[in-house]
């Protein structure tokens, strides 16, 4: 599922003065991106231990509306339990690539029926700067720190070491997709959160920091009940 945008989104890119701006392009959250196998088998056996179906191929993605992804850093969701959670965003924009953040933020209770559903039931916040890639195979994310912020407390933080490699999960959604050459945007997986159990806030915050000191963060607000 996707749409054309009506609004496009713009971009600073980091070290440069450069912007560039996205306007049609597929949207796409992946799941299931967790580098050891069986870790990821695990934790297909507890999903479907409490009902959910599991995914007919690993990683597993997830086609969004484009519209989902967005810089405002205001948002509405409906009055269930929504929560987000710090993911990279890989983006391919006139055949170039590009890093950055974003917040799958997904309903909780749609989760326990539908995954996909669930993700597509809530924007996807995204942050306004991005780093250049020259060489997609050369990105390695493992050194880096990645955090989530909720109402104030330290939510998740830790290496993205655990997930798979970024060229891994672009050249398997190429090979599964439509895509081609077109204009994408890919939510990359998360890590594990500090206490183990999802929090229901208002005020988040998401952000990547390199170990030569760049940093990219952004910081949304969710407008609960306001989706019907």
């Amino acid at each position: 599922m996707e749409t054309t945008r009506q609004v496009p989104l713009t971009f600073r890119v980091v070290g440069t003065d450069k912007t560039i701006t996205v306007s049609d392009f597929h949207a796409v959250v992946a799941g299931y991106t967790g580098r050891d196998p069986k870790a990821v088998q695990h934790h297909i056996d507890e999903l479907a231990a409490i009902g959910v179906a599991p995914p007919p191929e690993v990683p597993m993605f997830y086609r969004m509306d484009s519209h989902l992804f967005d810089t405002s850093g205001e948002h509405d969701t409906s009055n269930n339990l929504t929560s987000g959670e710090i993911e990279p965003l890989y983006i391919r924009h006139d055949g170039k690539y590009y890093l950055g953040i974003g917040s799958d933020h997904t309903d909780r209770d749609i989760e326990a029926q539908d995954i996909g559903d669930s993700k597509r039931a809530c924007p996807k916040p995204i942050a306004t700067e991005v780093i250049e890639v020259p060489s997609l195979e050369d990105l390695d994310l493992d050194q880096c720190t990645a955090r989530s912020w909720v109402d104030g407390e330290l939510y998740q933080e830790g290496s993205l070491a655990g997930l798979r490699k970024p060229a891994d999960v672009v050249e398997k959604l190429l090979t599964r997709t439509d895509i081609g050459d077109s204009d994408f945007m890919c939510l990359g997986g998360t890590l594990p959160l500090l206490k183990g159990k999802f929090v229901d806030g208002t005020s988040w915050k998401v952000e990547l920091s390199f170990p030569d000191g760049t940093r990219i963060e952004h910081n949304y607000k969710i407008k609960k009940g306001s989706l019907r």
